[in-house]
C-alpha cells in the first residue's frame, strides 16, 4: 500500500469505469449497501454513448419509457417528451439522475483509466490514471458498454480531403450546418441512416455509399402527452411494464409470437405482419412469428411483406433495386435494423444518390471528394457513419491486466471466451456490464445493464457475508460458456450475415458470435444458478 514515505494509494471498495445507465444504477444499489463506490468519467459529463453521441437524428430505438432506469425515483418526476426520445433528452435525464441521487459525491469526470492491474499479493486492483492519479479498488467493474471504440476505415487518402471531416461516434457538440453542401455519407448503418433522414431534405446534393441495405424498420415515432404518461405512472402501468421486461427474451414489453409461420393461411399471415408494422419499433423483429429466425422459408416470407411495404416508398427503379433488393442479402433480422421515420422518401429525392461500394468500390478519397470506377464525385463534406469495433473492441482497447500480466485483449487473441459475458479467468474481482456473449446487442440496453447490476449487486453483498476477498470465473465454466454461445447461435439464421454481431464489419478481425443469443431470461437465470450452487464455476478465497 505505499513504502514509508510514499503517499498512501486512496481505497475505495468497488471502482466503475464509465458514466453510463449501467454505471448509474450499480453504483446507486452498491452506495445503499454502504459500499464504498468510485466512478471514473473520461468525458466531461455522464450518459455513456449519449454523452458523445450528437450526430443530426441521433436517438434511442427503445421506445419510452423502457429506455431509463427502472426506478420509481427517478420516473415519478421525469417524463420524456417523445416515445423514441433523442440524445438532447437523454442528457436531460442524466442531467436529472445526477441531482436526484447526488452523483456529484463519488463521479469523477475527466479520469481516464490508463492501466489497471491486479496485484496478487493484495488482492487488490490498482489503477493509474492519464492525470498521474492511482486507486486501489477491491472490485474493477468496467461499464464501457459495447461501443466506445469507433473505426474508420484506412481509405486512401482520407487525410488528404480538404473539406469537412466527421466521425458520427466523434461529432462535433456544437453541431454542423449542411444546408446548402455537397455532403458524402458513408455506411447506412444506425448512425447512418439516422443522419441521412436529417440531413438529407437540407442539403445540395447527398451521396451516400451502400455496403449492404439496411432493412429498415418503421419507427412510428410521436410526441408523449404528460398527463397521459403522469396518469400511468399513478395506475402502475410503468412498473407493469418494467416488470414485463424481465420476463421477455429481449428485455422489452412484448416478446415472440408462439405460433411458426405457416401454421397461419396467407390472409391470416399479411394481416399478422400488418399488426406488427402499424405498431412500429422492434416487433416485427421480435414479437414475430417464432421460426422466422429458424427456417428460411418463414424468413423469406418476413422479407417479402418488408419489401412490399418499402417499394411503393421509392420511385426510382435504380434505387428499388439498391435499397430492396428482390433477393436479400442476407436473412431478415440478421444485422441491425435501424428503425425510420422518413428515410425512403428522403434518398427517393432526385438530389439524392446511392452508389453501392460492392459494385463500385471506394477507390481514393482526392482532395475534392471520392472516387469510385463511377468517377469522382465532388464533395464539401464527409460523413463517415462507419460504426465500431463492437462487443470486444471496448474492452480489448483497455490496458486491463490480470494474474497472468497479460491484457483483456491478449485473453482474447485466439477467440473470444468469457464466464457468462460478465467475468473472464485470471482477471479476479473484475465483472462487466453490457458486454460480449451476453444478450447485449439482442436486448434493450437499460434492461441487460440493471438486470445485471442486480446480480452484481448480489454478488458483491454476499462476498461481503462470506469474508470472500478474491472471486474469479473457473477456466472450465468459460470453456462451458463459449461452447453453449456457439450452440445457440447456430441453431439460427444469424451465422448466414456479415454483420458486427460476429466482428466481419472489421477487415482481419476474427468471426465469430460475440452475444449470447438465448434470451435475456435464460441468460439471468444461469447467472443466479451459479451463486445458488455455492458460487459454481467461481474460485472464491
Amino acid at each position: 500500500m505505499g513504502s514509508m514515505g510514499e503517499p498512501r494509494i486512496p481505497y475505495v471498495d468497488v471502482l466503475i469505469v464509465g458514466a453510463g445507465i449501467g454505471a448509474f444504477t450499480l453504483a446507486n444499489r452498491l452506495r445503499k449497501n454502504e459500499f464504498n463506490v468510485k466512478v471514473y468519467e473520461r468525458g466531461s459529463a455522464s450518459g455513456g454513448i449519449w454523452h458523445w453521441n450528437c450526430y443530426p437524428g441521433a436517438r434511442v430505438d427503445s421506445e419510452s419509457p423502457i429506455y431509463q432506469l427502472f426506478d420509481r425515483e427517478l420516473y415519478e418526476d421525469f417524463t420524456f417528451k417523445e416515445r423514441y426520445c433523442e440524445w438532447t433528452e437523454l442528457r436531460r435525464y442524466f442531467k436529472h439522475v445526477e441531482k436526484k441521487w447526488n452523483t456529484d459525491a463519488y463521479i469523477e469526470y475527466h479520469k481516464n483509466v490508463e492501466t489497471a492491474v491486479f496485484q496478487e499479493d493484495e488482492r487488490l486492483w490498482y489503477i493509474k490514471c492519464s492525470d498521474g492519479s492511482q486507486l486501489h479498488a477491491q472490485w474493477f467493474v468496467p461499464c464501457v458498454g459495447f461501443a466506445s471504440k469507433h473505426y474508420t476505415p484506412p481509405f486512401p487518402g482520407l487525410e488528404n480531403f480538404r473539406g469537412d471531416l466527421y466521425h458520427t461516434a466523434q461529432w462535433p457538440q456544437q453541431g454542423v450546418d449542411f444546408k446548402g453542401k455537397r455532403v458524402a455519407l458513408v455506411g447506412t448503418g444506425a448512425s447512418g441512416i439516422q443522419v441521412a433522414q436529417e440531413i438529407g431534405n437540407s442539403v445540395k446534393d447527398l451521396t451516400i455509399y451502400q455496403r449492404t441495405p439496411n432493412l429498415c424498420l418503421p419507427m412510428r415515432q410521436w410526441n408523449l402527452d404528460p398527463e397521459v404518461e403522469r396518469k400511468k405512472k399513478e395506475d402502475g402501468e410503468y412498473e407493469r411494464i418494467f416488470d414485463l421486461c424481465r420476463t421477455t427474451f429481449a428485455g422489452f414489453e412484448y416478446s415472440t409470437n408462439e405460433r411458426n409461420t405457416f401454421q397461419d393461411s396467407v390472409t391470416e399471415r399479411d394481416k399478422f405482419f400488418q399488426g406488427l408494422w402499424s405498431e412500429g419499433g422492434f416487433r416485427p423483429l421480435l414479437g414475430a412469428y417464432k421460426d422466422m429466425l429458424t427456417d428460411p422459408k418463414a424468413n423469406a416470407e418476413a422479407y417479402k411483406f418488408w419489401r412490399r411495404t418499402i417499394l411503393p416508398r421509392v420511385r426510382d427503379p435504380e434505387k428499388q433495386r439498391l435499397l430492396a433488393p428482390e433477393k436479400p442479402y442476407h436473412p431478415f433480422g440478421t444485422k441491425r435494423h435501424s428503425l425510420e421515420t422518413r428515410f425512403y422518401e428522403v434518398v427517393d429525392q432526385d438530389h439524392v444518390d446511392i452508389i453501392d461500394v460492392n459494385e463500385n468500390p471506394l477507390e481514393e478519397v482526392t482532395p475534392t471528394g471520392l472516387r469510385t470506377k463511377k468517377g469522382l464525385v465532388e464533395v464539401d463534406v464527409v460523413i463517415l457513419a462507419t460504426g465500431f469495433d463492437s462487443s470486444t473492441g471496448s474492452l480489448a482497447q483497455m490496458d486491463i491486466r490480470g494474474t497472468t500480466g497479460g491484457t483483456v485483449g491478449d485473453h482474447w487473441k485466439d477467440g473470444l471466451k468469457t464466464s457468462m459475458g460478465i467475468a473472464l479467468p485470471t482477471f479476479p474481482n473484475m465483472l462487466f456490464l453490457y458486454g460480449p456473449q451476453a444478450p447485449t446487442a439482442f436486448a434493450n440496453g437499460p434492461s441487460c445493464t440493471q438486470l445485471q447490476a442486480e446480480w452484481v449487486e448480489r454478488l458483491m453483498k454476499q462476498c461481503r457475508e462470506d469474508n470472500i476477498k478474491r472471486f474469479e470465473a473457473k477456466e472450465d465454466a468459460q470453456n462451458i460458456w463459449g461452447k453453449r454461445v456457439h450452440e445457440q447461435w447456430y441453431k439460427t439464421l444469424f451465422p448466414l450475415a456479415k454483420s458486427s454481431y460476429t466482428g466481419s464489419n472489421i477487415p482481419g478481425k476474427r468471426i465469430e458470435p460475440m452475444n449470447w443469443i438465448g434470451g435475456l431470461v435464460t441468460y439471468m437465470e444461469e447467472l443466479y444458478k451459479s451463486l445458488d450452487n455455492d458460487y459454481q464455476g467461481w474460485h472464491t478465497a
